[in-house]
C-alpha cells in the first residue's frame, strides 16, 4: 500500500462524502486505464446513493469499450459541453494536466468546485486541490483499488473488472517495468471477485475493424528513419487518413509505436498522425528508458507520460509539426546528433 494513499485517503473520502454533485472523466482518446479508474469510482458513488455523472471527454465513444460495465452510462460530452458550475466535486484520473481533460477549449474550474487529482504519470502538474500522484505506480487503476480498501468499500464485480482492465492494459499485460509483487497480489484479488476476467480481456484484445488494419498498412508504408536509424517515425498526414476513409478512431489501439521499439537498433518509436486539420497526435515508446526520458520530450512538445511510454499533441500542420518534433528530439537528447 502506497504511503501517499494512505496520506490522503482521509481527505479524498471526506470531500466524497461532502459533495452533492460529482463529475468524472475520461481523458482524450481513453484507454481502459483511463475508462476503468474513472468507472469503478462512478459505479462505487452510484452504490453510495451519490449523485454522479461521468463523461467521456474529447473523444467518440469506441463500439470497441461496450463490453465494459457501466459503458453505456458514460455520456458523450466534453468538458466544454458541461457546465462545472453544476458539480461541487471534479475528480480527475489517469489525466497529468488540464489538456487531458480536454483540448477543445480551456479548462477552468469555478470556484466552488473541489479537484481532486488522482493519477501515476510523473509529469503530472498538480492542478488539483487534492493531488494524489503515485508515480510507482503502473496504473491508475492501482491507485484507485488502494484507496477503496482504505476507504473498506465494498468492490462489486462490475468495478473489479473495471480496475482489472486498467491495470492490464496499463502494464502492458503485467510486463512492464513498474509491474510488482504488488500490482500481482490485487489482480489476483480482483479476478477472485471477477473471475470471468479472461473474456473481458479477450473483447479487448480482439475487438478491432478492418480500417484499424488499413491504418497500420498505411503507417508501416510511411515508416522512416532519423538520428542514424536509432529513430523510426511512422507519419501520416490527414490527407492520408481521408484519402483512405480512416478515421481518428481507426488509428486507436494499433501500437505502432511499440511495434517500431521492438526492433534491435530503433531506440525509439513514434507514430506521428495528423488526425485533423492541424492536429497531430504524437505516440512515444523507447527501448531504453534510462537513456531516453520520453516524459522530457513529451513534455517539450506540451504532452505527458512516462518514462518508457509517452505522448503529446502538437497543434500545428502536418509539415510544421513534423518538423518542430524532430527539433524537440534533438532538443532532448542531445547525444542523438542531427535528425
Amino acid at each position: 500500500m502506497s504511503d501517499k494513499v494512505k496520506q490522503l485517503a482521509p481527505a479524498i473520502w471526506e470531500e466524497i462524502q461532502k459533495a452533492k454533485k460529482i463529475l468524472l472523466h475520461c481523458h482524450p482518446n481513453p484507454d481502459p486505464d483511463s475508462i476503468g479508474s474513472s468507472l469503478a469510482l462512478y459505479l462505487m458513488l452510484k452504490n453510495m446513493g451519490k449523485d454522479a455523472t461521468i463523461i467521456y471527454g474529447d473523444s467518440k465513444k469506441k463500439t470497441q469499450y461496450e463490453f465494459i460495465p457501466g459503458f453505456d452510462e458514460i455520456l458523450e460530452k466534453n468538458f466544454s459541453e458541461i457546465n462545472p458550475k453544476n458539480f461541487d466535486l471534479f475528480i480527475a484520473c489517469d489525466s497529468a494536466g488540464l489538456e487531458q481533460i480536454s483540448n477543445r477549449a480551456k479548462v477552468e474550474f469555478p470556484q466552488g468546485l473541489k479537484v481532486i487529482n488522482i493519477d501515476h504519470h510523473q509529469t503530472n502538474t498538480n492542478y488539483g486541490h487534492i493531488n494524489l500522484i503515485e508515480t510507482n505506480s503502473p496504473a491508475t487503476a492501482q491507485i484507485i483499488y488502494e484507496l477503496m480498501q482504505e476507504w473498506k468499500v465494498k468492490i462489486t464485480k462490475d468495478m473489479a473488472t473495471n480496475l482489472f482492465l486498467g491495470i492490464y492494459t496499463d502494464t502492458g499485460g503485467f510486463k512492464y517495468p513498474k509491474t510488482s509483487s504488488e500490482t500481482f497480489l490485487i489482480a489476483s484479488q480482483l479476478v477472485k471477485i471477477a473471475p470471468d476476467f479472461s473474456g473481458a480481456v479477450f473483447n479487448l484484445e480482439n475487438s478491432l475493424e478492418p480500417q484499424q488494419f488499413a491504418y497500420l498498412q498505411l503507417a508501416l508504408n510511411s515508416l522512416e528513419h532519423y538520428f542514424g536509424d536509432r529513430v523510426a517515425l511512422c507519419a501520416n498526414s490527414y490527407e492520408d487518413l481521408k484519402k483512405n476513409s480512416i478515421e481518428a478512431r481507426h488509428t486507436e489501439k494499433m501500437e505502432v509505436s511499440n511495434l517500431l521499439k521492438s526492433v534491435i537498433g530503433w531506440d525509439i518509436g513514434i507514430a506521428f498522425t495528423e488526425l485533423d486539420k492541424g492536429y497531430c497526435n504524437v505516440s512515444l515508446r523507447t527501448r531504453d528508458s534510462t537513456k531516453y526520458d520520453l516524459s522530457k520530450l513529451a513534455k517539450a512538445i506540451g504532452g505527458g507520460g512516462h518514462a518508457a511510454a509517452a505522448g503529446g499533441r502538437i497543434k500545428l500542420p502536418f509539415e510544421e509539426a513534423k518538423k518542430l518534433l524532430l527539433e524537440k528530439i534533438k532538443e532532448t537528447f542531445p547525444e542523438l546528433g542531427s535528425p
